[in-house]
């Protein structure tokens, strides 16, 4: 009894009953003499060896500080070394180790575990106690597995037999635990999946672990010998967790058939453990004793996990109950009351208690064929990508274009004509693009609208439905080409060309954009005051704490040579870059002031001060000018973010990546703005020589999508920093920085150099753009180009017909072919689909 309330006690520890133990933490930090010390008295360890630590590395570092204290209880100290303080030989020198934890057991290294495995506290307290207990926890894969280890426990132990659908879980960890209280007395067994599940009747897409308790040890008394060569078996029927596996294991251990001389009322309730166990009572008789013992017995097994059964012996005077009942049963938390029945079968008692188990296994069914089809309508829903599965899943909400013009071929000039800016996004339906963004337009029209913004107009074209508006020719009276990508958003003005607007689709982007829009371009700057304001404020409240690219035109006259030329750039920059233009006197001032002849262009990047802008001649043509302006714009070592990620791709040019972590105080950011210093000074070192590259960088701490993008590239999250050559023009390959090559302007040259001339090795290769439709049928361009090559073959009528039912046939074909790929969800990857 001592025995059992302790492990009690420390099971219901480990489930958070004791929380009034001081907030301390159970991780170590250990120097190299004290690792070496508890190394060698014995004492089991897991151990982190930490170098740099990365964001990946710092969220591991706080799940196992979490999983300190439950390892204390079962033996094993955590703690960390680190090696940037104390060197351990291997551990720390060896590079190939560095995403991996220790288990060491008497003396030297138990097992390793990569840190994919060993994700947070449950996974960590389930795999260190899996990797203690392997000899005692066996693992199964089918049923003759399983018959060969109930042959070897029969009459010996009985079986603990656990189901997780995968390793790691907080249900493999509640199994871990208890075996390690339990190991001695049960042989417990995992099983992860395979044949076997059949034999025990599990469903294989079942997401519900699972418990059977095999009964292969002899119970005299009650149980007679076991002919067959398979173990009786009862399955635990509440949710795993480790108490419920605790009070399930203590209701194995009840005596299968209590026998009492009482009345049933008199009968006290079950007491701990069993408490919350219903009870049921047979009534028998002197004459059939026997009889009623064997058919309790029967009873008793098939009611195992599910009740107790007690035996009421009638010849005692204590025993009250009319003859006309021979059965009773009192719940659990019902005040104690008894309830008498009378029975014909045994099957009556058990549905008493089985028609609600089999009514939670319905409901358990119903989910998990609810879950299936779930998961075929996301197969549908993700024929694209993502987008298409946001947009898919959200089919049913319908959107409030209140707040947005629907423009017609009919209104589509009368209502450009009566706005000084009208904003219109090209869509279809059945892009799951276009419906996304859609969302995002509406907002930012409805945020227009609050901010009583009432000089822009936001409109929106369905091409599915007005494709003679979408589709206009060159030559018609629309200020716009085709429109052949979906959505398109076009800023449109009365009597102008329409811009199209280049940034992300997304709200703040696209309001951005418009609140830049409403200002003209150039602005006329004709007094010092207003010079300062441009150059200082911006142009209206709601970008505050934007800081905007700037570029001013400086020329004698406004006829001067070369307005017209910068006029037209200004335009094409409209709401990416604020304009201005300044003539006369005050242009000949300004040029003076900065030792410049006219006409001259100054560029003001965001990235630099007002009072250093850079300074271009004059540009014969519209293209020239804006070439030089956007050129002039590049930061030198820009830091790559999602949103401008896609107009430095666009330069063409291989990136030569920084990646840096998130500093934890002012000693690393200090050692991260060395960093980007330094490879500042590969840019000024490199010349001419490095503009075939573009040098940048990604703090992962403000745009944690870097750590994707990382691990993508190398397969694994390096130490940080790393510094990676990507989107070489002559191929995929990707070149990293050796690692532990301390990272400096003139290596950096020299490593570079070795990747011109062949003799630098790749770390990965970029993935494939190509992006095929999901299926065949959805190819509708090679469908088209069939139909067209077969239009141009001269048919006689009996040829005709014979198509006819040729293409009835394929098309049967392709409908067969698609319901198939739906159906099965592995014969459909997930690729873009593009029409």
């Amino acid at each position: 009894m001592m025995w059992m309330c302790v492990a009690v006690f420390l099971l219901w520890m480990r489930s958070g009953g004791c929380t009034d133990k001081a907030n301390m933490s159970d991780l170590i930090e250990y120097t190299a003499a004290d690792f070496y010390e508890k190394l060698h008295s014995g004492k089991m360890m897991f151990i982190y060896f930490e170098h740099q630590v990365s964001p990946t590395i710092s969220l591991f570092l706080v799940e196992l500080e979490k999983s300190a204290e439950a390892l204390q209880d079962y033996g094993v100290l955590v703690g960390t070394v680190n090696c940037n303080k104390e060197l351990v030989q291997t551990y720390c020198t060896d590079e190939r180790l560095l995403h991996m934890a220790f288990l060491f057991r008497g003396g030297k290294e138990f097992l390793s575990f990569d840190l994919d495995t060993v994700f947070d506290v449950n996974s960590i307290v389930s795999e260190v106690l899996f990797a203690i207990l392997r000899d005692e926890v066996k693992y199964v894969h089918t049923d003759t597995d399983l018959l060969a280890m109930e042959k070897a426990a029969k009459g010996k132990k009985d079986i603990v037999l656990g189901y997780v659908q995968s390793l790691g879980t907080q249900e493999h960890r509640s199994i871990m635990e208890t075996a390690y209280v339990y190991g001695s007395k049960y042989q417990f067994i995992l099983i992860t999946g395979g044949p076997v599940l059949k034999h025990l009747g599990v469903n294989q897409s079942s997401h519900s672990s699972r418990v059977w308790f095999l009964h292969c040890r002899v119970h005299s008394g009650f149980m007679t010998p076991m002919t067959s060569e398979r173990c009786p078996l009862t399955r635990m029927r509440k949710p795993l967790s480790t108490l419920s596996l605790h009070s399930f294991l203590q209701l194995m251990e009840a005596p299968l058939v209590s026998e009492v001389y009482d009345d049933p009322s008199s009968v006290q309730p079950p007491q701990f453990p069993y408490q919350q166990t219903p009870q049921v009572f047979l009534f028998s008789r002197p004459a059939t004793e026997h009889l009623d013992l064997d058919t309790a017995t029967t009873l008793a097994w098939r009611l195992r996990g599910l009740a107790l059964l007690l035996l009421v012996h009638r010849q005692s005077p204590a025993v009250k109950t009319p003859d006309e009942y021979n059965a009773a049963y009192r719940l659990p938390d019902k005040s104690s009351e008894v309830k008498y029945l009378t029975l014909h079968s045994l099957d009556q008692v058990l549905d008493l208690f089985t028609n609600q188990e089999k009514e939670e296994d319905k409901e358990e069914d119903e989910e998990e064929d609810e879950g299936l089809e779930e998961e075929e309508e996301d197969s549908f829903g993700n024929l694209d990508d993502e987008v298409a599965a946001s947009v898919f899943e959200k089919r049913g909400d319908l959107l409030d274009m209140d707040s947005v013009m629907e423009l017609t071929s009919e209104n589509f000039h009368t209502v450009v004509a009566q706005s000084s800016l009208t904003v219109a996004l090209f869509y279809l339906k059945w892009d799951a693009v276009s419906m996304a963004f859609l969302s995002s337009f509406i907002e930012v029209a409805e945020r227009l609208a609050d901010s009583e913004v009432d000089d822009v107009q936001m409109s929106a074209v369905d091409c599915g439905e007005w494709t003679d508006l979408c589709a206009a020719q060159p030559g018609s009276d629309v200020p716009f080409q085709p429109i052949t990508a979906f959505p398109s958003v076009l800023a449109l003005r009365p009597q102008e060309t329409a811009q199209h607007y280049r940034g992300m689709l997304g709200s703040e982007a696209l309001h951005r954009f418009i609140m830049m829009s409403r200002t003209d371009s150039p602005a006329l700057l004709s007094t010092e005051d207003e010079v300062t304001s441009f150059l200082q404020e911006v142009p209206h409240p709601e970008l505050t704490g934007y800081k905007p690219d700037r570029a001013v035109g400086l020329f004698k006259t406004q006829t001067q040579t070369g307005v017209k030329v910068f006029t037209a750039a200004a335009k094409s920059l409209r709401g990416e870059v604020l304009t201005g233009l300044l003539t006369d006197v005050l242009a000949e001032k300004w040029a003076a002031g900065l030792a410049v002849d006219l006409p001259a262009v100054l560029v003001f990047p965001s990235w630099r001060t007002h009072t250093h802008p850079s300074t271009l001649p004059a540009s014969s043509s519209t293209e020239e000018l804006l070439t030089h302006i956007n050129t002039a714009l590049l930061h030198p070592m820009p830091e790559l973010t999602v949103e401008n990620l896609p107009s430095f791709l666009s330069l063409d040019k291989a990136l030569l990546i920084l990646f840096v972590g998130e500093e934890e105080d002012e000693i690393g950011r200090r050692q991260n703005q060395a960093l980007v210093e330094e490879m500042r000074g590969v840019v000024e070192l490199g010349g001419r020589r490095m503009e075939r590259y573009l040098p940048c960088w990604i703090h992962l701490g403000r745009t944690p999508a870097g750590m994707s993008v990382l691990g993508s590239y190398l397969g694994s999250m390096p130490p940080l920093p790393a510094l990676v050559l990507s989107h070489l023009p002559s191929g995929g390959e990707i070149y990293q920085y050796p690692p532990n090559t301390p990272i400096a302007a003139s290596s950096v040259l020299l490593w570079l150099q070795r990747v011109e001339d062949g003799t630098e090795s790749p770390t990965g290769m970029l993935g494939d753009n190509s992006w095929p439709p999901a299926v065949e049928f959805y190819d509708f361009l090679k469908i088209m180009d069939m139909q067209e090559a077969d239009s141009t073959q001269q048919q006689t009528p009996k040829e005709e017909e014979e198509e006819v039912d040729e293409e009835e046939v394929n098309l049967e074909e392709h409908l067969v072919s698609e319901e198939a790929t739906h159906d099965n969800p592995d014969n459909n990857p997930k690729i873009h689909s593009e029409l």
